[in-house]
């Protein structure tokens, strides 16, 4: 496919996209410094399509946030808070069996299991909680805990990380989400999640995890105090991982929502930007399959036009969404699968309803 540039940088980038060669770390500068976001958007989609055809993908899935109580408070967090606050809660086994019996009669094909490290809880809560899950939803995928949950249930049951993962495993884990590396940099690690475990710990959690036959989504929270150096360093640490493993199933660029947290003067993402990271990853991520574009943080409308941008999958109904939506996120908490059906269709693609290992649905 010919495709002119406004930037005339691109066309090197695109030559080496049609001949399937892998892009540098300066590849990647340049596309995130690009002013010629069509041209942009163009190599992509080329990509994407060579990939996907016009196929755009979701899930019908629900989030279960366990708990908001963390001994962390990141300060790019909104979501956490501490033991006695108000507002701090905790979900019983009763009130998570309750929560999951509300929407029983509704096809759910995947659960998003995420909370805070809640020092009240031991490690058989976690047990129970896979366990409680999967005796209700026997035939919904458990996509639960990040690699950050994982070292401290390892270091909460005195367990070694191998057998923790095993544990959780036996227990119903099926799948990882990609949360808790936010940018893979010991300086914004420093800066903004210092309690939080490293970059290297990240690694070494997600290889292991891999290696156990659990397969992960990856992440990148953009758009706070990290620089175009090390967003582009984040892809190409995840890039080598995957080159390693194969274990990552997708990549989800996150857009960071500044309201009620510790970085609250810093204004929201663009909607440039948001398109920049969707292509840029989409492009630098040369072994992943899927980027998603994750309508919760960037918005429904936008979410559409990043089909065009590199993304093939929207994610998922979700039903209540509330880490984002506490930081300032105006999407809505969550859509029917007709709306995401709309949604994609309205915005020109052919929409596929998947479980959580991109198997078609019907």
């Amino acid at each position: 496919m010919q495709i002119s540039f406004v930037d005339e940088r691109l066309e090197d980038i695109y030559s080496k996209v049609l001949k399937n060669s892998r892009l540098s770390k300066e590849d990647g500068i340049r596309l995130y410094e690009t002013g010629d976001l069509i041209g942009l958007g163009r190599i992509a989609n080329h990509v994407r399509s060579s990939l996907h055809g016009n196929k755009a993908f979701y899930i019908y899935n629900e989030h279960l946030n366990y708990t908001n109580i963390c001994k962390n408070r990141c300060r790019f967090c909104a979501y956490a808070k501490d033991r006695g606050e108000e507002g701090a809660y905790v979900f019983s086994m009763e009130e998570i069996e309750k929560r999951l019996m509300m929407h029983i009669s509704e096809p759910i094909k995947e659960l998003h299991v995420v909370g805070g490290l809640n020092e009240d809880l031991r490690f058989d809560y976690f047990i129970d909680l896979l366990k409680t899950i999967k005796r209700i939803r026997p035939h919904t995928t458990i996509k639960a805990f990040t690699c950050v949950e994982i070292d401290y249930l390892s270091n909460l049951a005195g367990l070694s990380l191998e057998e923790t993962i095993k544990r959780l495993k036996d227990a119903g884990l099926e799948m990882m989400p990609g949360g808790g590396a936010e940018v893979l940099n010991s300086r914004i690690h420093e800066a903004l999640f210092p309690k939080k475990i490293g970059h290297e710990k990240w690694l070494e959690i997600v290889k292991a995890v891999h290696k156990a036959g659990i397969k992960t989504n990856a992440t990148l929270l953009y758009g706070h105090i990290e620089t175009i150096d090390e967003r582009v360093d984040h892809l190409i640490s995840l890039r080598e991982v995957q080159d390693e493993t194969g274990g990552f199933s997708a990549f989800i660029p996150l857009a960071f929502h500044s309201e009620n947290t510790g970085l609250s003067h810093l204004p929201p993402t663009t909607a440039v930007d948001d398109l920049k990271n969707v292509a840029v990853s989409r492009l630098m991520l040369d072994n992943f399959e899927h980027i998603k574009a994750y309508w919760v943080m960037i918005g429904e409308s936008l979410a559409q036009v990043a089909l065009s941008f590199g993304a093939d999958d929207l994610d998922g109904t979700i039903m209540e969404e509330r880490i984002t939506h506490t930081a300032g996120a105006k999407s809505a908490k969550g859509l029917t699968r007709d709306k995401m059906k709309d949604l994609i269709l309205a915005a020109g693609f052919e929409p596929v309803e998947r479980d959580s290992f991109y198997n078609p649905v019907n």
